[in-house]
């Protein structure tokens, strides 16, 4: 047929297959903001102790669900995620609370009157570098191993140890 082009018609539009190809894959990568959601849910969980099998049997959910949120492949709803902060013991807002400010602006709102008065508090005081040392699963551990001292004098003095151990102790 003489007539016909490589056009693909959409939802009543006519769109070139290549571009409708570009716009499944766009559609197919996990949003940052999942991501993000996705890494603090595991952060979480991760200081708890908990694992994923665990979280996922609070929740009535399989421990490969999990994985998905945790990765950002699938989307937590209004209704998940309140379910997630009472099982995980924090405040919805925890799972948004370090989201980079060029992340917020360029997937958050677009509404520039709601978009200025996102709450500044001690998460938008940390740099990145902070942000890297708290997901190393060696901070996890200590941060575990040390709230696992039931003795509250050992406890501080472990503390101490590690403080004196520290370049920038005050001698």
């Amino acid at each position: 047929m003489s007539g016909e082009t490589s056009d693909t018609t959409v939802r009543g539009a006519t769109a070139p297959m290549e571009a409708y190809l570009e716009r499944g894959e766009k559609e197919s990568k996990p949003s940052p903001i999942d991501q993000h959601v996705g890494s603090r849910i595991r952060l979480r969980r991760t200081l708890m102790g908990m694992s994923q099998e665990r979280l996922g049997e609070a929740l009535g959910l399989t421990f490969q669900q999990v994985q998905k949120y945790e990765r950002g492949a699938n989307r937590v709803g209004a209704s998940r995620l309140f379910d997630l902060s009472r099982v995980l013991d924090v405040p919805i807002s925890f799972f948004f609370d370090d989201m980079p400010d060029q992340l917020a602006s360029a997937f958050g709102t677009q509404n520039t009157s709601l978009s200025s008065r996102r709450a500044v508090g001690f998460a938008d005081a940390q740099d990145a570098f902070a942000d890297d040392m708290f997901s190393r699963r060696e901070t996890l551990e200590l941060v575990r191993a040390y709230y696992r001292i039931t003795d509250a004098a050992v406890r501080k003095r472990v503390f101490d140890l590690i403080k004196s151990l520290t370049p920038d102790a005050p001698k």
